[in-house]
């Protein structure tokens, strides 16, 4: 690949006729970098899809192409991108649906609205893959039809489609008044009893790790559940006696649904696995009286679960703000608080419930400035961040707790040039101060040429748009090729070598 015109491409900076020349000379990497481009025409456009199939797709996709700019015949993942954005002609449905490829065959599957013949062609494919993808998207009624289809990766596939009829995943889940599936893609390709190897040798095998078939299809069946389990549309009574199931993946799953009865979550929260647990732990249907319990867990990950529960009582929440895990993230609790919880919070006596409002950034300015002069430094790493704060007190922070909090503060999106200039000359430098004040939009030519010295904030630092221009030109030959795409992607290269760039 050419890393400088690959930069290139991407130069917002770079004018039209310059454009129209990478274009005529790009290759497929090139391509794919210049389709990013907000500002081309339609006649650019037009040619960047001629050239290559995949790029077609894409600005197909991306709605930058119409129907009449799209031959079915010679582009047809354009133009199945086109009829997945429901833009593209029915006859392009209908020819596609007779495509030797079964690959291209299986994408229309996935389109909507798909003419009532078409879908009855793919319905009877002779590929299980092409009529299992349109059972994962198609309406009730066809999802309905396939239900009873006699391959089970079908009928695993409508049990994932939220638009099938409820009775028919009860009726999928249950197994009653169904008939037996006959085949499934194991015991149509092996002899049964048959497990198949994780680590299988055979480079062109295509079954799942763990894939197995004694005759009754178990781990298809099993992939079946689990799909009906996690769909919205599957009635919660049907789900409630696969709280004792032997399969730890079906309880975990199960234990994700927010319609669970009391009951069932009863039973889940004194689940011997974990994994469980946790899964319930987020469950945002679960009652008080069982996130209390959870947070009790001996596991950490369940109680780190109940602490990024939305309703979590902020006073169990109190003594889960130290557990490992919780960092500094903003807790879905924490961001809901009410003003009068937020003082409370910041008030009080534990730093890390603290540093977990801190986190907000919507602070009034009193709790914003006396969280700024909190003696912890786990309190200013959060509250560092925050805008509003003056030069005065983010220098502050800086000389009580230095290498604690620097990052951060130079990560503030206020933070003054001035102030981002001495950051990038701390002495020792530190790598993730020069790292985001290469990002920072404020930074100076003086920062970004110390920030130079950082290997990983070179690559940053060389798209910044306040470098010296003579500096981006220098760096289109350095040695690393972040460096390179970066300097040439940068709006401050001089025109003269753009244009000298472009064959």
């Amino acid at each position: 690949m050419n890393h400088v015109l690959y930069g290139l491409a991407a130069n917002p900076a770079l004018p039209s006729d310059l454009v129209d020349r990478l274009i005529a000379t790009a290759d497929p990497e090139v391509d794919w970098a210049l389709a990013d481009r907000e500002d081309l025409s339609h006649a650019q456009t037009v040619t960047l899809a001629r050239r290559d199939e995949a790029t077609a797709a894409r600005l197909a996709h991306e709605g930058r192409l119409t129907a009449a700019d799209v031959d079915p015949a010679a582009q047809p993942r354009a133009a199945l991108a086109l009829l997945d954005n429901g833009a593209g002609s029915p006859d392009w449905a209908r020819l596609l649906a007779a495509h030797p490829d079964a690959d291209q065959r299986q994408r229309l599957a996935a389109c909507p609205g798909l003419p009532p013949d078409v879908v009855d062609v793919l319905a009877a494919d002779p590929d299980v893959g092409v009529v299992a993808e349109l059972a994962l998207w198609t309406t009730p009624d066809t999802a309905a039809r396939l239900a009873r289809h006699p391959h089970a990766e079908v009928r695993s596939a409508v049990a994932a489609n939220e638009r099938t009829p409820p009775d028919i995943l009860s009726m999928l889940l249950s197994g009653e008044g169904i008939p037996a599936a006959r085949w499934c893609l194991v015991c149509e390709r092996e002899t049964t009893p048959f497990v198949h190897d994780p680590h299988c040798p055979r480079p062109a095998c295509t079954l799942r790790p763990g894939a197995a078939c004694d005759g009754t299809h178990q781990s298809t069946v099993h992939e079946l559940a689990e799909r009906a389990l996690g769909n919205p549309a599957t009635p919660s009574e049907a789900v409630a006696g696969f709280a004792d199931h032997a399969s730890m993946l079906l309880r975990r799953r199960l234990a994700a649904r927010p319609d669970l009865p009391p009951s069932v979550c009863e039973r889940l929260a004194r689940d011997p696995s974990p994994g469980v647990r946790a899964e319930l732990a987020g469950n945002p249907g679960l009652d008080e009286k069982l996130i209390r319990v959870l947070a009790a867990d001996l596991d950490q990950h369940v109680r780190r679960s109940v602490a990024f529960h939305p309703r979590v009582p902020l006073d169990v929440l109190g003594s889960l703000a130290g557990l490992a895990g919780i960092g500094s993230a903003l807790l879905p609790r924490i961001a809901e608080a009410s003003p009068a919880e937020v003082e409370e919070l910041a008030r009080s006596p534990h730093a890390a419930v603290r540093m977990l409002v801190a986190e907000r950034r919507d602070l009034p300015a009193g709790l914003r400035d006396g969280l700024a002069a909190d003696p912890d430094a786990k309190v200013l790493k959060s509250i560092a961040g925050h805008p509003g704060l003056s030069e005065d007190r983010l220098r502050a922070m800086v000389d009580r707790h230095r290498v604690r909090v620097v990052a951060r503060v130079a990560a503030n999106p206020e933070a003054s040039p001035a102030l981002l200039e001495d950051l990038a000359g701390h002495e020792p430098p530190v790598g993730k101060v020069l790292r985001e004040v290469a990002r920072h939009r404020a930074a100076t030519a003086g920062a970004l040429l110390m920030c130079l010295a950082d290997e990983r904030a070179r690559r940053t630092a060389a798209g910044h748009p306040n470098l010296p221009p003579r500096v981006v030109a220098g760096l289109l030959e350095d040695d690393d090729r972040h460096v390179v795409e970066a300097a040439a992607a940068n709006p401050s290269l001089p025109l003269a070598v753009m244009a000298r760039l472009v064959p």
